[in-house]
């Protein structure tokens, strides 16, 4: 996609406002601000991506066979459904994004309700579903076909304490080209503190690390991202992992510790929504376009606060 720096009145009088603004019925609040304040970009082609913790995603069916008001898996409703896709959908829309990166999505059937309601946009989407009952998984949606996808969730990661684990959900990694550039974009989603089990989203991120890091050293011309819920924040060892030797690039840090918080607990914003470029790939990030979408409690009826940025191709 291309975006070019116009003055706010030409933009507005030369595009279809719809396709970036929220429609007022959508029945959420919305920071209904542009996706960017286009006097902080340069002119030029630029590919946009965005990571969005959608929260516990389920379609009409029980797969868990524990659906009660106090389980994980909720049962709703068809109109529930329905009402939910729509405000998920409105906010992905709001985004204007070439690459969408999506948690806790349950199942195909949960992708394809979103994919329908945005196909003129969003045409192409691909799910790393795990396969197991009530699942949260990761996909990805995109403006252009889906090349390619690899799945890495069968690699053995290793703890601090020697032991043996794997990737929480599925480390989903999907090809598409754009502007004429491949785009290797990796959706992760790792371990919750809920029942924390540190040592295992310690192994996800060294795991994840090496992975992007030698897809990037192998495909020099391709820009290379990594995306998602990674259920921790800078300083903590996980993030330290994923970018103390710069080979993969947290783009938030270039903003206030303020503005980087996509999830709020315990009343204090956290920074746990991460989107990170591999350095040794092509492409940079657009300076100023990093930006978190959010209402009062989160973004389009989740509990997370979205996160996009835009990078040259």
């Amino acid at each position: 996609m291309i975006r070019l720096v116009v003055p706010l009145s030409i933009f507005l009088a030369g595009c279809d406002v719809r396709q970036l603004l929220v429609p007022p019925d959508a029945g959420f609040p919305y920071d209904a601000g542009f996706p960017y304040d286009a006097g902080t970009l340069d002119a030029g082609p630029h590919i946009r991506v965005l990571t969005f913790n959608v929260r516990r995603f389920f379609d009409t069916v029980c797969q868990s066979g524990q659906c009660a008001n106090d389980d994980f898996e909720e049962q709703v409703s068809q109109g529930e459904f329905d009402a939910r896709a729509d405000q998920l959908a409105a906010g992905i829309r709001a985004a204007n994004a070439d690459v969408v990166v999506l948690q806790e999505v349950e199942n195909q059937a949960c992708l394809d309700a979103l994919s329908s309601r945005l196909m003129d946009v969003l045409p192409a989407a691909s799910i790393g579903e795990t396969g197991s009952p009530g699942s949260m998984d990761v996909a990805v949606m995109s403006r252009t076909p889906i090349e390619k996808t690899v799945r890495h969730r069968s690699s053995v990661l290793q703890r601090p304490d020697g032991s043996t684990t794997s990737f929480s959900r599925e480390f989903y990694e999907v090809h598409v080209r754009l502007l004429d550039r491949e785009v290797i974009a990796f959706a992760a989603h790792f371990r919750s503190k809920v029942n924390d089990d540190a040592g295992r989203r310690l192994a996800e991120a060294q795991a994840a690390h090496a992975i992007v890091s030698a897809t990037a050293a192998a495909n020099p011309t391709a820009l290379v991202l990594m995306a998602g819920d990674l259920n921790d924040t800078p300083g903590s060892l996980p993030i330290s992992a994923l970018e103390g030797d710069q080979a993969l690039i947290r783009v938030a840090k270039e903003n206030a510790a303020a503005d980087q918080a996509t999830y709020i607990y315990k009343g204090s914003g956290e920074a746990i929504d991460h989107v990170f470029r591999a350095a040794a790939g092509a492409g940079a990030l657009v300076p100023g376009s990093v930006r978190v979408l959010k209402g009062p409690n989160g973004y389009a009826g989740s509990d997370h606060f979205a996160l996009q940025a835009d990078f040259t191709p």
